[in-house]
């Protein structure tokens, strides 16, 4: 397969870019590129561009593959589609794949998951302590029905609850973007096999329901650089990402972002807040492996600019 290097390497110039153009495979997923998001991808293009000359040159194939990661709803899908539509408009094929698309459990089951991991550790954690009572199992059942077990506003109230949370948040954290949660090994073989040149491979579809689960045939003959959006996009398990681009957020940002996008029902719970800081918390652990850093305002920065502005918030 040939390889435009010559494009990348050449100066940038600036692209327009259309009202409706393609994005990731997601099912259902809903984008909305703004003008916010094309002054990000201008941003990030001229250093990815020299990046990319380099890893596809030394591919035997003249294949690489680059993760736009950051926290849920930072902007992902609608960079990565910018940044697809540039490669492929100056003649180096782009391919937009959805880590999201490869859990074990579908969103709503994995969901309830997610609870179910920081319940059980946290009433676990309350019996190694041995502080539990019957009335405090009574009190958590009511609060689990009323879905208000993880407040911190709950706190003072019931002072024994501090014990329950952090030993929920412990078994959590060790859950969240895990093999636990994630096919990862799915995802490294397909890796993989596009950096050895596969023609084609088998790309997984999940939408929300039991019955909306299915493999599309992809043909990737004139596909150069395979993109990966998804907040775990360089996580330890993930093996084969040549170029690892850091969108960074801070909680309360990807909250905001969340309840523009109305990604699901419980954006405003306290379980939802408690996922986005433990998450924000494996991406800052992870950022130094990110070979470009975007902060929210559109500026590269370097890993220490990084670690100094997050020391700010």
């Amino acid at each position: 397969m040939t390889t435009n290097v010559t494009a990348l390497r050449a100066p940038w110039t600036r692209i327009d870019v259309p009202e409706t153009i393609p994005h990731g495979d997601m099912p259902g997923d809903k984008i909305c590129i703004g003008a916010e998001h094309i002054q990000k991808a201008e941003a990030l293009f001229p250093a990815l561009k020299e990046q990319l000359a380099e890893q596809l040159a030394s591919n035997p194939y003249g294949r690489a593959v680059l993760c736009v990661c950051g926290g849920s709803g930072v902007g992902k899908s609608e960079i990565a589609s910018v940044l697809a539509y540039y490669l492929n408009t100056i003649g180096v094929g782009a391919y937009i794949m959805s880590g999201d698309n490869y859990p074990r459990r579908i969103p709503r089951e994995n969901d309830i998951e997610r609870e179910r991991v920081f319940r059980v550790g946290g009433l676990r954690g309350l019996v190694d302590s041995g502080r539990y009572t019957d009335d405090m199992g009574a009190t958590l059942r009511r609060l689990w029905a009323e879905e208000a077990d993880c407040d911190p506003s709950q706190l003072e109230a019931y002072p024994w609850l501090s014990i329950y949370q952090q030993a929920g948040r412990r078994c959590l954290d060790g859950y969240l973007g895990t093999p636990d949660e994630t096919d990862f090994d799915e995802v490294n073989g397909l890796l993989a096999r596009f950096k050895q040149g596969a023609e084609a491979l088998l790309l997984k579809r999940m939408g929300r329901e039991l019955t909306e689960l299915w493999y599309d045939t992809v043909d990737f003959r004139k596909t150069n650089v395979l993109i990966i959006e998804w907040t775990h996009g360089n996580s330890d398990f993930l093996q084969g990402v040549d170029i690892p681009i850091l969108l960074n957020s801070t909680p309360a940002e990807t909250l905001a972002h969340r309840r523009a996008r109305n990604r699901d029902g419980k954006t405003d719970s306290a379980f939802t807040t408690m996922v986005l800081a433990l998450e924000q918390r494996k991406l800052e652990q992870q950022a130094v492996k990110a070979r470009l850093i975007l902060s929210k305002s559109g500026k590269l920065l370097s890993y220490q600019d990084y670690r100094r502005l997050m020391a700010q918030e």
